[in-house]
C-alpha cells in the first residue's frame, strides 16, 4: 500500500501547486476509514516541499516516486520510494526518511540521537539506521529486490543544503 505514486515531476507540480498534502490527506482516509492528524498532513506539506525542491534543482524529473509505502506485513510506512537506473541502466531505489527536526545531538545508545520530540528531548532511533531497517526489510522481502543490485538512502531534516551531506551511499 502507498499513498500516492507517481514520477519526480508530478511530485514537483503537486508540491508546488499545493496540492500534495490533500492528495495525502485523501489517499489516507480512503485506506484507512480515518483522518489523519493535523501535525502529520503539515510535515507532509513541508517535508514533500523539501524534497521536490532537491528534486528540481538537482533536474531529477523522470525518477518514480511513491510516498508513505507501507512495508507488508507491518504498519510502518517508509516516507518517500525514488526509483530509477543508473547510468549503466541498472535499477536502483533511494529510501528518504525526513524529519521535521530542528536539530539533534548525539546519545547514549550508538544507534540513537536525542531531539526534541512529544515535547521533552528523547533520544529516538537515527534516520539512516531506520532508513538502513527499511532497506534490509525490503530487500529480504520484496520480489524485485533481486534486480536492485544497490540503494542508497538520504535522511535530512528537510533542508536541500543537507543532501550532500548526509547522502550515504550503500555498495
Amino acid at each position: 500500500m502507498r499513498l500516492y505514486s507517481g514520477t519526480t515531476k508530478s511530485l514537483i507540480e503537486d508540491s508546488t501547486y499545493n496540492r500534495i498534502a490533500t492528495k495525502l490527506k485523501d489517499a489516507f482516509f480512503l485506506e484507512f476509514r480515518y483522518q489523519p492528524a493535523v501535525a502529520e498532513v503539515n510535515s507532509w506539506n513541508n517535508s514533500l516541499r523539501a524534497v521536490s525542491q532537491v528534486f528540481q534543482t538537482a533536474s531529477l524529473l523522470d525518477h518514480g516516486v511513491l510516498l508513505e509505502l507501507q512495508l507488508p506485513l507491518t504498519s510502518k510506512r517508509l516516507d518517500c520510494l525514488v526509483t530509477g537506473y543508473d547510468r549503466k541502466k541498472v535499477p536502483n531505489a533511494v529510501i528518504i526518511e525526513l524529519k521535521q527536526w530542528s536539530g539533534c545531538k548525539g546519545a547514549s545508545g550508538k544507534n540513537e540521537v536525542a531531539t526534541f520530540v512529544g515535547g521533552n528531548i528523547r533520544d529516538v532511533l537515527h534516520p539512516s539506521v531506520q532508513v538502513g531497517q527499511y532497506m534490509t526489510y525490503l530487500t529480504d522481502c520484496h520480489t524485485l529486490s533481486g534486480q536492485v543490485k544497490s540503494g542508497q538512502w538520504w535522511s535530512g531534516q528537510n533542508r536541500p543544503t543537507d543532501v550532500a551531506r548526509d547522502v550515504v551511499l550503500l555498495s
